[in-house]
Order: C-alpha cells, then sequence, then structure tokens
C-alpha cells in the first residue's frame, strides 16, 4: 500500500484528538492548543474518557468519553494515549469510517518484543478498514497551507512550496524553527516515526502529483522497503528537485565484513550512491540544504544545460572570490566569445574586466547591469549567470535587482543572484526572491547553489539511463552454476580462490594461470609449467586474508626458493591461523606490475538496497587510502564510466608522464561484468577482486573472492533495488495475416523512433489518445514517455521489423499501475496506416495480459466518445463504460481483471 487514503492527512475535513488533555504542558494539551490554534477552517473533536466530567468541552473543543460517541466520522484522528490501548482505537476508528490516524504515542521500544506486537497489532487493525497510520513516536505532520497542525512542534511554519519528510521529530522542530527565521515556508512537514505503515516511498509517492509542493526535502535515518522507495523516489525527481539529509554511519557491519569490498561497501557510501541514482541531491547539513532547495525550487534557477558559468559583478574582489570558490568546488568558469567582449565594450566603461569574472564597476548602474546581463545570457558558452551586487553610495541596489529581472525576460538559462550586506540589501533581495530568482547572501552560498544545480543536472541525466541486466549466455551459467552450488552442498561460504577465478574466467575477466598443489614436488612442477618468477599462496577456506597470516610468498625465482617458501609458509599459518584447514597451495605466474595500477573492483550485499558495485584504488593498503566510489546495478557503460570517474584513481588510468592510459572501455566491460555476475546469481555476497592490475596492455585479476550463501530469487534482477529493463518481456505479435512483428519494453533511446512514430500519425488520432490537438511530442513529454520506471509501468513498443537501425515503431500500449498496485489505465496508439491489421487488437490483449501478470484488479482508460473504434474494442474485450464526470465528451471504461 502507498498513497491510499493520504489525502485525509493532508486534506482532512475533521479532525479527532484521542487523548485530548487538561493538563497543561502534556502533549494531549499542547496538541489541541496546536490543532485549535492554526486555522484549521473544518471540524475539531476531542476525546477523553472524563467527557462528561469535563462539561463535554476542552477549552472551546467539543469532547466526548469515546470514539463511538462522535457525532461524525473524522477523516484524521490524531491519537496520544498509553500503546496498549491504541489497537483498539484504530479498530474503533476504521469501524467508524476514519481514513488516517497520527500516532504521536512513543514507548514502543522500550516494551521490546512486546512493543513490537503491539505495533503489528495496530497494522492488524487498519488493514480492514484502509486505514493509513503515521508513527508511531512522531511528532506528528503540519499542512500550513490549510491551517492543520496535527503536531507537538513549538511553532507553526508558514506556508510554502516545499515538503519536509523526516524520521526524527527533534529535526523537525529544529528545521522549522531555522527557517521560519528566513522566510521559508512549507506545503507539508510530516515526522514518521517508527515507520510501521507510511514511510518515505509513501510520502514521495504522494508529493509528485502534490500540486502545491516544488521541492521535497527529506532527513532519513534509515530507509524500509528498497526497491519501493527507489522507485517513488526516481519518479519524483522526474518531476521536482528531492533533497536529502542522510544522518548516521554503519561501522559495525564495516568492521565484521570478511573482503575488502565488504568492509569498503559501508552503509553510508551505499545510501549516497542509491540517493544518485535516484536523481536526489545530498546535503551535508541545514545550511546546505536550504541552499540547495533555493536554487532548485526557484523557476529561474532549475534549467540548466551545462555546467559553465558566467559571472556579473559590481565588485572586483567579490567576483575574484566566487570565481575562485567555484574552482575549489570543481566548478567551470566560463569563457566569453569574441563577440560577447565586442557588445560589452560598446555599453561598459573602458575599465571592465575584459574577461569572466564580468566587472561593470562600482558605480554601475541599473542600466548598465541590465546590458551585461542580457549580453552575457546571449553567449553561447555561459550556461548560468551568478549576478553580485555590492551596496555603494553611489548606486541604487533595488534598480540594479529589477534591471537584473528585466534583461533576464522569459530566458531559459539559471540566473542566481548574490545582493551583499544586511540591511542595505534587503529590500533587493525581497524584489528578487518575489521575481523567482535564487537570491544569497554571499558569493560563497551563491556558488554552492551553482555547485547543486550542477550536480542536480548530473543525477537527473544519469536517471535517464535505464540498463539491461546483461544476462550472461546459457552456456556461462551453466558452466559456472556447478561451482556455486558445490560449495553451497558442502556448507561452505566462500569459494577458493581458484573456483573464484573460475567464476570471473567464465564472464571474461582475465585471471591469472593457477595450479593447485599439496606437495613441494608438485609445487616444483607446477613451477616449471608456469616458469618462474612464481607467486605461492596458501588455499584454505578458513583464512580471509592470506597475507595477514603468512600465507602468500611473491617473486620466487627458483626451485630452492619455492621449497624454502612453501615449508616457511606451512609453519606460519599453522601458528598464526592453527584452527584453519589447509587445503594445498597455489602456484601462479608473477605478474610484473611495473608501471600497472592497483585496482578494486568487487560486489556486495547491502542489507537494504541489495547488490551493489565497489570500484576504487586496490591493493594490501586499499583501505587506508579508502579510494572508492559505489554504483548499484544494473549498469550499461554510462553508468560504468560514471563509476570511475568519481574515484582519484580514475586520473591515473587517464596516463601520467610516461605511463600509457589503460583501455577504458575495457574497464566498463569488466565493471558491467560484475554486475552481470550480480544479476545471473543471486546466491553470490561477496565478490572481491583485490589487486586487479591494469596497464596499457591491459587487465588481469591476480586475486579473487567470493561469498556465496542460499538464495530464492523468481526472476533475473529481482534482488536489485532497482528494476532493470525487462528483457524477458521481449517477444512477437501476429497481424490477421499471421505475419509476426517483435514488441519490447520502451527505451529511453527510443525517443527519436517515438517523435517519427507520432509524425506519421494522423491528427486525429493523436487527438484520441492525448485528448488535445498535437502536431508533434513536446521535449519533455518525450522524455517522460520513453524513462519509464519498469517497476510501477510499461510501454510496449510494436516494431516493423527486428533490425534497431533501420525499424519503425508502430503501435505502443502503455500501462500505468497506481503506487498501489490495484487500478491501472491503459492507453493504446497504434500508427494510421496500420488500421484495420488487427495490430492495435493485439497490442491491447499484450497489454491486458501484462495487467493481469502484475496482479491488477482494474483496467480503466478514458476514451472520447467519438473514438469508434476503440470503444468498439473495449466492449468486444468486455470493457464496461460510464460517462466522465463534468467531461460529457468522454468516457471512462473500466475491465475488472
Amino acid at each position: 500500500m502507498t498513497i491510499r487514503n493520504l489525502d485525509a492527512l493532508f486534506d482532512a475535513r475533521s479532525v479527532v484528538l484521542v487523548g485530548a488533555s487538561t493538563r497543561t504542558g502534556s502533549i494531549g494539551d499542547v496538541l489541541l492548543r496546536n490543532l485549535t490554534s492554526g486555522g484549521f477552517s473544518g471540524r475539531i473533536m476531542a476525546v477523553n474518557p472524563r467527557a462528561d466530567a469535563l462539561g463535554g468541552k476542552i477549552g472551546t473543543t467539543d469532547c466526548y468519553a469515546s470514539i463511538g460517541d462522535l457525532p461524525e466520522t473524522a477523516d484524521l484522528a490524531v491519537i496520544s494515549t498509553p500503546p496498549e490501548t491504541i489497537p483498539s482505537l484504530i479498530d474503533q476508528l476504521g469501524r467508524a469510517g476514519t481514513r488516517a490516524a497520527v500516532v504521536i504515542t512513543a514507548g514502543f521500544g522500550e516494551l521490546g518484543e512486546s512493543g513490537r506486537q503491539l505495533q503489528q497489532d495496530i497494522l492488524d487493525a487498519a488493514q480492514p478498514y484502509l486505514l493509513r497510520v503515521v508513527g508511531p513516536n512522531c511528532l506528528g505532520l503540519m499542512a500550513p497551507q490549510i491551517g492543520l497542525n496535527a503536531s507537538f512542534c513549538h511553532i507553526a511554519p508558514p506556508a510554502g512550496d516545499v515538503a519536509f519528510i523526516s524520521q526524527s521529530g527533534a529535526v523537525v522542530t529544529g528545521v522549522v524553527d531555522w527557517a521560519a527565521g528566513r522566510g521559508i515556508g512549507f506545503s507539508k512537514v510530516v515526522s514518521l516515526g517508527a515507520m510501521s505503515d507510511v514511510d518515505f516511498g509513501d510520502l514521495l509517492d504522494y508529493f509528485a502529483s502534490d500540486v502545491s509542493t516544488r521541492a521535497v526535502v527529506l532527513y532519513v535515518e534509515s530507509v524500509t522497503h528498497a526497491r519501493k522507495f527507489m522507485s517513488a523516489a526516481r519518479a519524483v525527481s522526474r518531476l521536482k528537485p528531492v533533497i536529502v539529509v542522510k544522518a548516521g554511519r554503519s561501522e559495525a557491519g564495516a568492521r565484521a565484513a570478511a573482503s575488502h569490498t565488504g568492509a569498503l561497501a559501508g552503509s553510508d557510501d551505499v545510501y549516497v550512491a542509491a540517493f544518485r541514482r535516484a536523481g536526489m541531491l545530498r546535503a551535508r547539513g541545514l545550511d546546505e540544504l536550504f541552499e540547495a532547495v533555493e536554487a532548485l525550487r526557484s523557476p529561474k534557477g532549475r534549467k540548466l544545460q551545462g555546467e559553465r558559468l558566467g559571472i556579473v559583478t559590481n565588485g572586483g574582489g567579490i567576483g575574484v572570490l566566487a570565481s575562485d570558490f567555484l574552482q575549489e568546488t570543481g566548478g567551470t568558469l566560463a569563457s566569453l566569445a569574441a563577440s560577447t567582449l565586442e557588445q560589452l565594450d560598446a555599453c561598459l566603461p573602458r575599465t571592465w574586466s575584459h574577461g569572466n569574472p564580468i566587472d561593470i564597476i562600482g558605480d554601475a548602474p541599473g542600466s548598465r547591469y541590465e546590458d551585461a546581463v542580457r549580453i552575457a545570457l546571449e553567449d553561447p558558452g555561459i550556461d548560468a549567470l551568478l549576478t553580485i551586487n555590492c551596496p555603494t553610495a553611489v548606486a541604487d541596489n533595488v534598480e540594479a535587482a529589477q534591471a537584473v529581472i528585466s534583461a533576464t525576460g522569459q530566458g531559459s538559462k539559471p540566473v542566481l543572484t548574490c545582493w551583499l550586506g544586511d540591511g542595505a540589501a534587503a529590500d533587493a533581495r525581497h524584489v528578487l526572491n518575489d521575481a523567482g530568482f535564487p537570491t544569497f547572501e554571499t558569493e560563497g552560498q551563491a556558488v554552492h547553489a551553482f555547485s547543486y544545480l550542477v550536480r542536480h543536472r548530473r543525477n537527473q541525466l544519469l536517471l535517464q539511463e535505464v540498463p539491461p541486466v546483461r544476462v550472461a549466455s546459457k552456456g556461462v551459467v551453466e558452466q559456472v552454476r556447478p561451482v556455486i552450488t558445490q560449495a553451497l552442498e558442502e556448507g561452505r561460504t566462500w569459494l577458493s580462490e581458484v573456483e573464484a577465478k573460475s567464476v570471473l574466467s567464465a564472464y571474461g575477466i582475465p585471471v591469472t594461470p593457477t595450479e593447485i598443489v599439496q606437495t613441494e614436488a608438485q609445487a616444483v612442477a607446477a613451477a616449471a609449467k608456469l616458469r618462474y618468477p612464481i607467486a605461492l599462496k596458501v588455499l584454505s577456506n578458513d583464512i580471509t586474508h592470506k597475507s595477514d597470516v603468512g600465507g602468500v610468498a611473491l617473486n620466487l625465482l627458483n626451485d630452492d626458493d619455492l621449497r624454502r617458501a612453501l615449508r616457511r609458509m606451512k609453519s606460519a599459518v599453522e601458528v598464526a591461523a592453527p584452527d584453519a584447514t589447509i587445503e594445498g597451495f597455489v602456484v601462479q605466474p608473477m605478474v610484473q606490475k611495473g608501471d600497472g595500477i592497483e585496482l578494486i573492483l568487487g560486489l556486495a550485499r547491502d542489507a537494504v538496497f541489495g547488490p551493489v558495485i565497489l570500484f576504487g584504488q586496490g591493493g594490501t593498503a586499499v583501505e587506508v587510502l579508502n579510494d572508492k566510489a559505489i554504483a548499484l546495478p544494473p549498469l550499461n557503460r554510462k553508468l560504468a564510466d560514471d563509476l570511475v570517474s568519481r574515484t582519484r584513481v580514475s586520473r591515473l588510468l587517464k596516463g601520467y608522464r610516461n605511463v600509457m592510459p589503460v583501455d577504458e572501455a575495457a574497464l566498463s566491460d569488466l565493471i558491467m561484468a560484475a554486475g552481470d555476475i550480480a544479476a545471473d546469481f543471486p546466491e553470490i555476497l561477496e565478490l572481491d577482486i583485490n589487486p586487479l592490475l591494469a596497464s596499457e596492455q591491459g587487465f588481469v585479476a591476480l586475486d579473487a573472492r567470493i561469498k556465496v550463501a542460499a538464495a530464492d530469487v523468481t526472476s533475473p534482477g529481482a534482488h536489485f533495488s532497482i528494476r532493470p529493463y525487462p528483457r524477458h518481456l521481449e517477444t512477437s505479435l501476429q497481424d490477421r495475416a499471421g505475419r509476426s512483428y517483435p514488441v519490447r519494453p520502451i527505451r529511453p533511446n527510443d525517443a527519436g523512433l517515438l517523435e517519427a512514430f507520432v509524425a506519421q500519425t494522423d491528427a486525429d488520432d493523436l487527438r484520441f489518445r492525448f485528448l488535445s490537438a498535437l502536431k508533434r511530442l513536446p521535449g519533455a513529454l518525450v522524455a517522460r514517455l520513453t524513462q519509464i520506471d519498469y517497476g510501477r509501468e510499461m510501454a510496449f513498443v510494436l516494431f516493423d521489423r527486428e533490425e534497431p537501425e533501420v525499424s519503425a515503431i508502430l503501435g505502443v500500449g502503455r500501462l500505468s499501475i497506481d503506487p498501489d498496485g490495484r487500478r491501472a489505465e491503459y492507453a493504446v496508439l497504434v500508427r494510421s496506416d496500420c488500421h484495420g491489421t488487427g495490430l492495435g487488437y493485439a497490442l491491447m490483449q499484450h497489454v491486458i495480459a501484462y495487467a493481469r501478470s502484475m496482479h491488477v484488479a482494474e483496467l480503466f482508460g478514458i476514451v472520447m466518445k467519438e473514438n469508434a473504434p476503440m470503444l468498439s474494442m473495449c466492449e468486444e474485450l468486455g470493457f464496461k463504460r460510464k460517462s466522465v464526470a463534468d467531461e460529457p465528451s468522454l468516457y471512462e471504461v473500466t475491465l475488472q481483471l
């Protein structure tokens, strides 16, 4: 369950407080005072068993002895009673028709197992009535736009357009107080508490379609239901900015991990990777959070097409400081085109800076600002503009602000503003704020806010990537499966190095040749086969890091070296790990590292988000170097390249001095191969390739470890937190003549084909599909229709032939499943010249079959009454129709599945 009945939280017409109190300062007293003082226009009722003794009133609020005594059904209940009373109260409220409840009560955790059982009892009581529960152990919620303050917060926030969701009630009070002093308002504020029912995923889904919310802010301590969270986060991030403050790190898990990858893939790092992949931004604290909100929610601050910043200022020193800060944050200062320089020369004093930052001199009047800003925004090399004003006695800073507004007009480039000063700049900042410009008090804040625009743009580009699970060929899976099965049957959690390398080799990851030996004679024979110099390693499933117990000897040059090394190793291991069973020894040729770079590539299984891929600088000091990046699979080449680019070692891989660069495409292939292994074998909990030696000659895995456990996964990628491209849904459909046509789920790179498809479709057919006259699809709509979340929607594209480079789309069948998963809307459009072939009917049946497979209960569509072919097809397929209220030209057609 997700957004069902959440409207009762934020658009309630009546509220009941269960646990209202007359004791000054109690929770029940504060809640009632907040409810009655916020300007809520609906009915407020109170429940207290002593209602008769109180004369039926608590203050000015009608009070009743029980829920059964209430004169009307309350949409929303706020509960502050002892934990053991709440399941019964929820049942009574549900039977009365209440649709949502906020459980303020704390103390469940202190009750231990009985507290956990009480929380389950609350859910069990709510479920028959689909009553939604926020909490328990929460501060409450606020919806300032309707005057609802169902919390015990000490201050009511002003109305605004930012939604704030927090797991911590204390953070809510701090943020609301902090924001109030800065004039920042909220559309909704929710304290989630224990998240027994309503969680981040539910509220993100709700705020995605909430017209009063233009930006969403999260305070996150932990996430439950990772796939739901990622699906909701990706959906809302495509529509409005989402900024996250994440608290806490899980060090215990890192200390307990047996492999380097497991140790490095800390919980906090995985959250960062998840936020990035979902298109969200992470802020490190409240100051950064609201800098990001200010930049991203403002209409003049969101349409960044590139990353080059132009600066217009009336203070040269401040301009230099801004450009220095830009460089420190990794930003790019734009270079001015020759034509821009000429235009600026014509309208600025001779002493202007003749470069970027554009210093228009301290006495600049509004007209000079207007000319400089207008010219700068026309420069194709400037993607965004920061305008700075330093207060002077010879110029009016309000006039300068108005000039910037005038010069910007309806342009699409972001314009950020920084009017320095305290009281002297207040009026100007007010003018800029009212006009929708992100406005900051210092140049550092403004540049930092620009960095959020850049990061948001990058994350949005990554959000468009929809890679498939690149499932290996059947032969590869059959080759690897016995290795993993044998280890599991033997009760082992770790594959031997030899087994691990056989897995890597099957997936095209180069490994060193390996011989397993038991005796000195066998070791010498193996060395003769592999040729000196060689490396010797102990083979034991009980030893995690061989070098820590003397189990590695390198660069052995002859038979005598090898014999001595084997004896020393056997003795050292027996002393350092007396309980370990030694299965033998591994002999390998020494790979001369030379100018090669040691990398680490691995997989780990996060408890929340499932498989993650780690890449970074490897070697024995890998934890000390801590140069790594994490990504959530599945990955395509662009996402793999992005993973590499986020490490410091990536600069070495490009070559330096006399060292040649490595093959970056081959490295991306190896990273994607690791993702393939994760997809094909959910039994693999950890994979650790360290070191992976990289040089201009190629890559080779010098050491590898794989940890396994039994798994129960029903379909490829089901254990991933992001549902990958569902390749298994690729099939074909037939027309009436029996000819087959390929059909598959839509991909982002189908955008051009979709535009061509629309161009070849008659205007009436487009009007029937989109319920309005269209000649072409707007770019934003094309992106929305091709960049879908396969976890909650589907679009099947029907092609005229298999070859993608010459194929054309003949039809599109779309299914949008509501977040509750019970109801779905369909839409089908077939190219006009394909009418009468039966393709539309076949595509419609395909959509219906998919809806059934997703356990959708009801399929519906909105059809124009003049669309006779669609209505006829729906009637034949068993749809029922009814007129749409207030829309006389439309039918709603429904099919019970």
